[in-house]
Order: structure tokens, then sequence, then C-alpha cells
């Protein structure tokens, strides 16, 4: 386990799971209050350990590149709108809207995926389960990232028990709301100024935002034009990077669940750079969530901050959710 000092990276720990699945006492300890702290200045950690292929993130991007850059015609059959399955053309979603920012729609493609499995509840099914929309010219995609969502999965599950004990509480305290979660997952295309044209000033490939759910597990690509985090002690700064670790973030529902002891990741995409005008990225996101109809209730002091009124999980994303569609 490593803590970076240098002024670029504020306070963003990279933590080896490893030392803590081995489930060494001391090592335990010790990284649960590496996150606890870092959770409370920034919302952001990187994580090695993880077991996740890097071929396999490799596969997706190639198969997802082949699809991206198919002809316009040829993807719109497959639109979708936020929080759908499918296809999110240029211009679909501005996620600066989500903190009240009229900002120009966000500079990417996204290929969007979901819940795989159906809920017993129909009022349920009819708002949170659809089949995925799976490509038909990419059909290695389907495999690929069943597969990754599989580990997105079991990964999502030890994060949360690590989160539970790093609060001290117990080890399911938030791993228990996982019977049957949904989830989000994009595939997110940051094609440079040859595809895009100029940014519209105060465009971003990505606006300022907090994502909304629970934890969410990026696998990025580092460039000019990437992500910056959001700290009070430093305002906006490039995110560190790993090409081994993934970053985790926590989401406003995780937020308002400790009581804001712990924040939600602040964060923005940077349009193409001017000086790699043609810097093109693709970035995996899982966005994790909880099972449908979990109350969501602030942790009490001295761990929570904040007593929130407790919300129903699905209620309060969908509202997330609607913020951010561009009409």
């Amino acid at each position: 386990m490593s803590s970076p000092s240098t002024p670029s990276n504020p306070r963003i720990p990279t933590i080896d799971l490893r030392p803590w699945l081995d489930g060494e006492p001391e090592a335990r300890a010790a990284i649960a209050r590496t996150v606890d702290d870092a959770l409370q200045t920034a919302g952001f950690l990187l994580i090695t350990g993880h077991g996740v292929d890097p071929a396999l993130r490799d596969r997706i991007r190639a198969a997802s590149r082949a699809f991206f850059t198919l002809p316009v015609e040829v993807k719109e059959q497959y639109t979708a709108k936020v929080g759908g399955r499918g296809w999110l053309g240029p211009g679909a979603e501005a996620n600066g809207y989500s903190e009240g920012t009229e900002t120009p729609p966000d500079l990417k493609e996204s290929l969007t995926f979901a819940t795989h499995e159906p809920f017993d509840d129909p009022v349920v099914n009819a708002e949170w389960y659809a089949p995925n929309v799976w490509p038909t010219e990419v059909p290695e995609l389907r495999t690929l990232c069943e597969e990754y969502l599989d580990r997105m999965g079991e990964l999502e599950k030890r994060l949360l028990s690590l989160l539970g004990e790093a609060l001290g509480l117990e080890p399911d305290f938030f791993s228990r709301h996982m019977d049957h979660p949904t989830y989000g997952f994009n595939i997110n295309w940051y094609p440079g100024t040859d595809v895009i044209g100029e940014p519209e000033p105060g465009q971003f490939r990505i606006g300022p935002h907090t994502d909304f759910g629970t934890v969410t597990i990026l696998d990025r690509q580092a460039g000019k034009g990437g992500l910056q985090v959001w700290t009070d002690e430093g305002g906006w700064e490039d995110a560190p990077f790993d090409p081994d670790a993934f970053t985790i973030n926590l989401g406003d529902l995780m937020a308002r669940w400790t009581g804001d002891r712990w924040r939600s990741g602040r964060h923005r995409v940077l349009p193409p750079p001017a000086d790699a005008p043609t810097e093109e990225l693709m970035s995996l996101v899982y966005f994790g969530e909880c099972t449908p109809g979990t109350v969501v209730e602030s942790v009490p002091a001295p761990v929570g901050r904040v007593a929130y009124e407790a919300v129903s999980s699905h209620v309060y994303l969908r509202e997330k959710l609607d913020s951010i569609t561009v009409d």
C-alpha cells in the first residue's frame, strides 16, 4: 500500500487489495484507516490487487472502438435514452446539469448496458430491467462485457465489505443490500477534434459532476484531456494514474448513507487538449448500485455527520438520471 505525496495527487492513495483479502489483521486495520481518511477528503481511491485481467479490458476497448467508428446511420439503430441500453450519441448527456450548471453537451459517445437479470416484481422490472442491446456488428462484445461485469460485481461486493469495516460497522453493512442489485455500465469514447470539431466554451468530455450510486469502478486511460478530481485543498487536479489500478469513487447515495462522513467524488473529463487535439481515450465505467427498494438511512453520529431523511435508493437514482438528460 502506498500513498502519493506529490501536490498533484492530493490524498488519493493507491491500495493493494491483496493484504485485505489475505485477512492479516494489522494490514486490514491499516487499510481501513487509509480508506476512511481518503474518502473524507476527495471521495477517490486507486486499487490494485483486484485480479481483473488487463487483457480483458484491452479486448473490450478494441471491440468497442470497432463499433464507435462505424457510420452514424449504423449506430443510430441502437440509440438509447440516458439510463437505457444501447448507444448514446454526441449531445445526449450534459453531466454538469446535475449540479445545476447549464453547460454544452458532453463531448463523448457511450455504449451503455445495465442489469442483466430480471426482477420478480413487475413494477421494478418495468423501470429497471430491459434486455441489453448488443451490436450485431461486433458480436464478441457481449461475451467480453458479460465476463467483465461478472468481475465487477464480485469486486463491488469486496469493496462494500471493506467500506463497512472502514466505518467500524459490520462487514455486510452495505454488501447485504446486494442480493439483486441494479448497475450501470458505460463504455465512454472520447474522440479528438478530428471527429467532434472544436469544443465550445465551457464544454467538456464530461462536465463537472458527482456520480449517483454507491461505488463507481473506473478503468481509464491516461491523457492530457483526461480525468480531473476536485478537492477542497487543491481545487481541480489531474487524477493520479496507474495502468494496473482501478479508480474508485463514491457516489451521492453512498455519501448520503454515511451521513456525509465520506465525499461523493466530484470530477470531470477535460476536452481534447490544444496541443494534442486528435487524442482519443476510452473509459470502462461500472456504476454500482444496490437492490431496488433499499432504504438508505444516514449512519448516526459519531460516524455520520449529517442526518439525511431516509430515501428509497432507486427513487433517488431515477431523479438523478433524469437531471442529466438533454431534452
